[in-house]
């Protein structure tokens, strides 16, 4: 028999045990220890923040005993006109810790709320800084308005528990300890009613707010689809009313938009349940109190004095369980929040520093292609297969085909934007693996026929070549990319706003400026993709005057539609989907009569 009971003991401790390991894995989980990791600058404002929710709930848990006193010891024993001096001095007393509560409740609301708010700036930035170093490929599976739903409406939410989760949690358990306390002292059988409601209580608040949780983690999707939709409406929206598709684009954001009401619409749900199921709970318990009070005090086990402070002590009671509901609603809202953005911090990027990665310096600007493959994806075709390219350092080299074939994925792999599914791309001899990204992009200078600026000034979308560059060096880039005198032309001259993704400007111009942008950058390596194939022939000239300008004494690889802008090019590189075609100069392809001679010709007698 001790044997038995033995086994059975070991047993259940070792039940215990793993149960212990499990709640202690939880807890040290990464995602526990990065949640809480946003509370050390603020440790000291935490603590104060928690010494007030102590000093708040004592007071409310004093406020009901100074009662009791009042009544049992000073008005039963004493008499009226003896108790008058003490009564009065328990009312200062009584004040003093209403004052105090108050003081204290001003700090929480105030100092807590900024302090969540600080939480909350320190997480965006983390998330934007995170942003910057996710690869090309992640940006080309994600919605932008997916990403911008994570770092706005989900850290908001962040920072309501960050601030108020402790001191809800603080101030309910030291008022339900307290309360009980108080309560047991007065009543036990009393107090066993009251704390009888409670598992019922729990498991109701614990079933809806797992549906709560469910709800709104659908619904922070769905807003995320909706600012996917404007941002995409938005952004087009001169192909939107050119094709006059007003109505259409409201009916997809109306999609969107019933699918967020009806995610909210169970979120409601669940939340009115919880709050009203909470409420009842609360009024069953002021019930219960009151008729089985009144039934102790017919039957003299309980008096007057004690039913009343017992009532008191039930309105205290009130007040964590307000908090624990809050608590509730917020912990939902927040640890959704959380997920999505743990669930983003989460993913590796694509393209990262290798352990010893060299700074790429003292650029000469020779690049070579091994045997080079790529995809897109796993289950992709191959945008290029086995591709073998040598360019010398300062060598002009023009990369012709026709659309699809690869040519922007092939300069995309020089900077190192997409990695090469097989074979290697080296710079200076160096594989581009083995450099840090950034320092790559730092002498490499990219001019797109899709150019982009911002919503800024025209000094400041040209500082982005080289920040903290003086308004002389602004001013010669603007002069050797044909760009100063339309520059001051403009209301403001290099102090006028261009709008977003520069809508002020022309095509001409918005290019020049790309330009100037790069030789305000001075890099070694030059990629112009496709940079003047949207441009009128006058405006055409100019840009390309100013990138052979800039091309000078640089390694340039020119991405071309139009074949006559690359006639003077030292070598011509035909791209097919089969791979590098041939190569040579404007004459020697010409007269060779192979696949660059057919495009020249086929364009030439348009």
């Amino acid at each position: 028999m001790r044997t038995l009971n033995s086994v059975t003991q070991r047993r259940e401790c070792a039940g215990k045990t793993k149960l212990l390991e499990r709640a202690a894995t939880r807890f040290a989980s990464p995602r526990a220890i990065k949640f809480l990791s946003y509370y050390k600058p603020y440790r000291w404002l935490l603590l104060a923040d928690l010494l007030c929710a102590i000093v708040i709930s004592a007071a409310a848990l004093l406020l009901p005993v100074c009662a009791n006193f009042i009544a049992k010891n000073l008005l039963a024993t004493e008499g009226a006109p003896r108790a008058l001096h003490r009564i009065y001095s328990l009312g200062v007393l009584m004040l003093a810790l209403v004052a105090l509560q108050t003081l204290c409740t001003l700090f929480v609301d105030y100092q807590g709320h900024v302090m969540g708010a600080k939480m909350e700036r320190d997480m965006r930035r983390e998330l934007f800084e995170y942003y910057q170093k996710l690869s090309f490929s992640f940006y080309d599976r994600q919605r932008t308005g997916q990403l911008m739903a994570r770092i706005t409406n989900d850290l908001f939410s962040l920072a309501e528990l960050y601030h108020h989760g402790p001191e809800d949690l603080a101030i309910s358990a030291l008022e339900l300890i307290g309360v009980m306390v108080i309560l047991a002292h007065i009543d036990r059988t009393l107090t066993l009613i009251v704390l009888g409601f409670l598992p019922a209580m729990f498991l109701f608040a614990l079933h809806f707010s797992r549906r709560m949780i469910a709800a709104l983690r659908l619904s922070k999707d769905r807003i995320g689809d909706i600012n996917a939709r404007v941002e995409d409406s938005l952004a087009g929206i001169r192909v939107v009313k050119s094709f006059t598709n007003e109505a259409f684009e409201t009916a997809r954001f109306d999609h969107e938009n019933n699918r967020f009401l009806a995610s909210r619409s169970e979120g409601y749900r669940s939340e009115a349940w919880f709050s009203g199921g909470m409420a009842a709970f609360t009024q069953l318990i002021t019930i219960a109190v009151i008729v089985f009070g009144a039934a102790g005090i017919a039957r003299s086990a309980l008096d007057l004095a004690d039913l009343l402070t017992f009532l008191m002590c039930v309105a205290v009671l009130v007040d964590p369980i307000r908090r624990l509901v809050n608590f509730a609603r917020l912990y939902q809202e927040g640890s959704t929040g959380f997920d999505r953005f743990f669930e983003m911090l989460q993913m590796e990027p694509e393209l990262p520093d290798q352990a010893g990665a060299a700074e790429l310096i003292h650029v000469r600007g020779d690049i070579a292609l091994r045997d080079v493959s790529f995809r897109y994806s796993d289950d992709s075709p191959f945008v290029l297969e086995h591709v073998s390219l040598q360019i010398r350092a300062g060598e002009f080299v023009a990369l012709v085909g026709a659309s699809g074939v690869g040519k922007t994925t092939l300069c995309s792999l020089i900077p190192r934007f997409y990695d090469a599914t097989a074979g290697d791309v080296l710079i200076d001899g160096r594989n581009v693996r083995d450099l840090r990204p950034r320092s790559i992009r730092q002498n490499v200078g990219i001019v797109q026929q899709d150019v982009y600026l911002f919503a800024a000034t025209v000094s400041e979308n040209l500082r982005y070549g080289k920040p903290g560059a003086g308004l002389d060096e602004i001013i010669e880039a603007a002069k050797q990319a044909h760009a100063h005198d339309f520059i001051m032309a403009l209301p403001h001259g290099y102090d006028t706003e261009i709008g977003e993704r520069g809508v002020k400007l022309s095509g001409g111009q918005k290019q020049r400026l790309s330009i100037a942008r790069v030789f305000l950058k001075s890099p070694p390596i030059l990629i112009f993709d496709e940079a003047t194939s949207a441009l009128d022939n006058e405006s055409e000239r100019a840009v390309q005057e100013s990138l052979h300008r800039l091309a000078r004494n640089r390694t340039t690889l020119v991405i071309a539609h139009r074949l006559s802008t690359v006639r003077d090019a030292s070598r011509i590189v035909v791209l097919t989907e089969d791979g590098i075609a041939e190569e040579g100069t404007h004459s020697v392809l010409v007269s060779s009569g192979g696949a660059y001679a057919r495009l020249y010709n086929t364009q030439a007698s348009i």
